[in-house]
């Protein structure tokens, strides 16, 4: 009669209180005593440690105590499939090897569980096995290798000729005489053990002894070296998030080398690391697009079928409710930003809850709670993601009204916003909602005022297709205009034909860009991008150019006054770009677009050319440490300003003539009334088509606090952790 699995675990059981007499049969030759009798202790002891080494003589019995120590509890049918019984003639074989642990207390069985788990004996047995087994094989006297793959192997010359022709495309006659070379120096050193790497290293060093710098550089290995890695652990204070943190920076590092190493043309990613450009997140550059723009109504009444690609949400069904729309609208922001590096703009909200106007306070509360779950987006460098919820004036007034509020109260309990309004009056009025727009910014809130689809960082919407559900800048490359100033020689016209060959090589390392993206996106890296807005089908690609430093390169480098001469030349540069990018973008069959926006390159430029000029070359015409960044105004002077005014009209022609915008940044003081802030948008809005208004204000970095100005303490809990 055939046993059951149920009725060998049972039998398990009972026979855990029975006599070890058949047991000690089967394995009699482990367990003979022929010594001399000792004292019942003594012999007790040695009968212990006997039946434990007789234990450890099973390779079936160590791969058991393997699977718990990594599993973690499982239960009997699970370890009998993992351990490899899988047939049911191998039933009784395995009952056997779980009954001699469990009498051994090498594994315990949590009755009301029905699961078993290793014991702290189980554990020590199955370190001393793996100690005893790495032993014997340095012992024997054969070359062994400890693998990337955390396994020990016995050296094998042939491995290095398959990994050769494999990962390095070497024809098998050069793979067969550099393996012959690195087998005759490892036997040479006489080291203690190899190590993958090792290996790896030596082959490097052959390669190049003989001229395969290109054959070495496929075959690198990318890492950390090991001070690099001791040096984050130790300065946890630069680490946000934790371990998580901390995993994600190691990867961007890895990321990254394997970018400038593999991926970017070596012209392209030599300028990048002496600063003549700067590639931003180099790390994800050709991973994840810049910037979304996407249309979320569309996605959210469909529904999203993620595809099992994240494991916390499989997908989001088809949203006709209040309820479910809100909810949903929370997870397709948060999901959103992990798959853009910079921002994603949405549009469609106004339109989403047009059918929702009859039940406006609770549309509120429930949009101020959606916009609090979204906040934890990505975050690809210092800063996270940014969300961008952009509402068209002049539509639903109630909605847009409602929306403002929901953001407002959001603002409030939020002590820093990752999300944020963009405000395009292009078909409405500015000072229907400059009043609520005011106190939102007073309270550190995020906006942007602009006509058309731009983000918050003044960079436009380059695509043709505007009715697409998705658009998508690649941007993240800034060229430093004040480097190419410097070794022009006070040449203008050769300023120029340096502008335009650095262009090109970077224009066309972009398109390489975005070949990856579009591959990685279609093969599942980006779930929502690929699955729901049909991302190489129906969406749209630009590429987009950021220039820095250009009033430091015309004025303070090239010599020209800040005078009409002077601006003409500065306009002349942004032409010469913009039309190489347009000619270099019919040549890619893509978009390019020029834009002067903030980005973190212009603090590097400065940096690395101060280091390389002199701090005085440039610096006495900069602001702080860091190249001009599109244009500056005060609205404490914004009153007095026209049309015709210098920094009003020099942003209105430099917006005409830049095809991917320019970031407009309208100054207010830290102590400004709403009032005063509210005649500052209005009267802004009435000179340039786009603005950014930028406040200052302190947070509590204990309670959050920032209703009202304060500078050392905190008015409410007193603490001085001002952020």
């Amino acid at each position: 009669m055939k046993m059951s699995d149920e009725d060998l675990e049972l039998d398990i059981d009972v026979g855990l209180d029975e006599d070890d007499d058949d047991d000690l049969e089967l394995e009699s030759d482990l367990d003979s005593d022929s010594s001399p009798k000792r004292s019942g202790i003594l012999q007790s002891t040695s009968k212990r440690v006997r039946m434990i080494f007789s234990v450890m003589a099973s390779p079936n019995r160590i791969d058991i105590l393997r699977i718990l120590n990594s599993k973690g509890p499982l239960t009997y049918s699970e370890l009998k499939s993992l351990a490899g019984f899988k047939s049911k003639k191998e039933s009784g074989k395995f009952a056997y090897h779980l009954r001699k642990l469990l009498r051994q207390s090498l594994v315990a069985l949590n009755k009301s569980e029905r699961r078993y788990t290793i014991t702290n004996l189980g554990k020590l047995v199955l370190s001393l096995a793996r100690q005893i087994e790495e032993r014997s094989i340095i012992e024997s006297g054969k070359m062994y290798v400890r693998t990337s793959h955390q396994s020990i192997e016995e050296f094998n010359s042939h491995k290095i000729i398959q990994s050769l022709v494999r990962e390095g495309s070497l024809p098998l006659e050069l793979a067969q005489k550099i393996t012959e070379e690195v087998e005759n120096r490892i036997y040479k050193y006489q080291t203690t053990y190899l190590t993958g790497s090792l290996i790896r290293e030596m082959v490097n060093s052959v390669l190049l002894e003989h001229g395969h710098e290109e054959y070495r550089n496929k075959l690198a290995r990318l890492g950390l070296p090991v001070y690099d890695v001791q040096e984050m652990i130790s300065n946890l204070d630069n680490v946000d998030n934790g371990a998580e943190g901390l995993l994600f920076n190691t990867g961007q590092k890895v990321f990254a080398e394997h970018l400038l190493t593999n991926i970017l043309p070596k012209d392209v990613a030599d300028s990048h690391l002496s600063g003549d450009l700067h590639i931003t997140n180099p790390g994800i550059w050709s991973m994840i697009p810049d910037t979304i723009f996407v249309n979320v109504k569309e996605l959210i009444e469909d529904g999203i079928n993620l595809g099992g690609k994240y494991l916390d949400v499989s997908r989001i069904p088809a949203s006709k409710q209040l309820d479910e729309i809100t909810s949903s609208l929370s997870i397709v922001i948060a999901l959103l930003s992990k798959e853009a590096s910079q921002e994603v703009v949405i549009d469609g909200l106004v339109q989403l809850f047009t059918k929702h106007s009859k039940s406006l306070p609770e549309l509120e509360q429930k949009l101020t709670d959606a916009f609090a779950t979204a906040s934890t987006t990505a975050k690809y460098n210092k800063t996270s993601t940014k969300v961008s919820i952009r509402l068209q004036l002049g539509t639903d007034t109630k909605i847009i009204n409602s929306i403002i509020n929901a953001y407002k109260n959001y603002t409030k309990i939020t002590p820093i916003p990752k999300i944020g309004l963009i405000i395009d009056a292009e078909k409405g009025k500015i000072t229907d909602v400059s009043e609520s727009i005011a106190e939102i910014i007073s309270i550190g809130g995020h906006v942007m005022f602009a006509k058309g689809q731009t983000s918050s960082s003044g960079v436009t919407n380059g695509s043709t297709k505007i009715t697409a559900p998705l658009s998508i800048n690649l941007e993240s490359v800034s060229i430093n205009l004040p480097r190419l100033a410097f070794e022009s020689n006070k040449d203008e016209t050769y300023f120029r034909a340096r502008l335009a060959l650095l262009m090109k090589p970077a224009l066309a390392s972009m398109a390489l860009r975005k070949k990856e993206i579009s591959d990685l996106t279609r093969r599942g890296l980006n779930p929502i991008l690929a699955k729901n807005t049909q991302y190489m089908q129906r969406s749209s690609v630009s590429l987009v150019v950021n220039l820095v430093g250009l009033k430091e390169s015309v004025f303070n480098i090239l010599g020209f006054q800040d005078n009409k001469e002077g601006r003409d030349i500065l306009h002349k540069v942004i032409e010469t770009a913009v039309d190489v990018g347009a000619k270099k973008g019919k040549e890619l069959g893509d978009t390019v677009a020029i834009c002067m926006t903030e980005t973190e390159a212009s603090i590097r430029f400065a940096t690395l050319d101060g280091e390389k000029y002199g701090k005085n070359s440039a610096l006495n015409s900069m602001e702080g440490d860091s190249y001009s960044q599109g244009i500056v105004i005060n609205a404490s002077e914004i009153a007095n300003l026209t049309n015709k005014s210098e920094p009003i009209a020099e942003a209105n022609k430099l917006s005409k003539i830049l095809s991917g915008g320019l970031l407009v940044t309208l100054q207010i003081d830290s102590d400004a009334k709403v009032a005063d802030i509210k005649k500052a948008l209005e009267k802004t809005s009435s000179l340039t088509t786009s603005f950014k208004p930028v406040r200052k204000i302190a947070i509590c970095g204990e309670c959050g606090f920032k209703d009202e100005p304060f500078e050392d303490k905190c008015p409410k809990c007193k603490s001085p952790y001002v952020v």
